[in-house]
């Protein structure tokens, strides 16, 4: 199934497979971005509903709202992120679920949508995929942090070996001037880190390493496993999309 943002869900049929839909059950898509996931549960099982996710508000205002319209008894969108799980299911009508699912890799949407996220793309170093959840932008960090903050960053959460060298040659960058858009960053990058054998940008270790970083994401995550037992049914399923080692 296609969504008509043109982002296609993985692993759709596995999804509703260990979801195990049944009718007038109650569900939750914690990360609703083009809603194809969404979409597929309340066509797979006519009489469930289903509770949808997402922080950046410009998703809920277009997909939300779409949803909405077509399934005006059977879909709720809320916008907040996913780590507020019992809190966000609370706000839609509901207590208890019966099924919930999360896709924790960044969609084509966010990157499309979000300044800074892409590599190829030249616009400002934000980041944040939502600016009311948080203050510090990519441009802060790289401008403003330690050349040791910024190394552990980019091995933390990039697993980049060139880290070191990356840290120090945006330090040397930027006493000279400040790296404010991903253009200016991916070519500093791509002159210290030598070209990948897999073809992908020398970059993009360190740009997933910022967004990472600059949103919580791997604290997001470990809040929302820990939240899901207050809302999740004795009998309920809870699953999980991840392409990403640290995940």
């Amino acid at each position: 199934m296609k969504e008509k943002q043109g982002h296609i869900p993985v692993l759709m049929d596995e999804v509703l497979h260990y979801l195990a839909i049944q009718p007038n059950q109650v569900y939750v898509d914690a990360t609703l971005g083009g809603g194809g996931h969404t979409r597929a549960i309340l066509e797979k099982e006519p009489t469930c509903k289903v509770i949808g996710f997402d922080w950046d508000v410009s998703v809920i205002e277009s997909t939300g709202v779409q949803l909405r319209e077509e399934f005006p008894d059977r879909f709720f969108p809320v916008w907040g992120n996913f780590s507020k799980i019992a809190h966000l299911v609370k706000k839609a009508g509901f207590s208890l679920v019966h099924g919930v699912l999360a896709d924790f890799g960044t969609s084509q949407i966010q990157i499309g949508n979000t300044p800074g996220l892409s590599v190829y793309k030249d616009t400002f170093l934000d980041m944040r995929l939502s600016a009311a959840h948080f203050k510090t932008t990519a441009y802060d960090v790289v401008n403003t942090f330690t050349e040791n903050k910024l190394a552990d960053i980019f091995y933390t959460y990039g697993e980049e070996r060139y880290g070191r060298k990356i840290a120090k040659a945006i330090v040397e960058q930027r006493v000279k001037k400040r790296i404010k858009t991903t253009f200016e960053l991916a070519e500093l990058v791509k002159e210290v880190v030598p070209p990948s054998k897999r073809k992908i940008h020398p970059a993009t270790k360190v740009f997933q390493a910022l967004r990472i970083f600059v949103n919580k994401e791997l604290e997001s995550i470990e809040s929302f496993l820990k939240n899901v037992p207050q809302v999740l049914d004795n009998d309920g399923r809870l699953v999980c999309i991840s392409f990403h080692s640290l995940e």
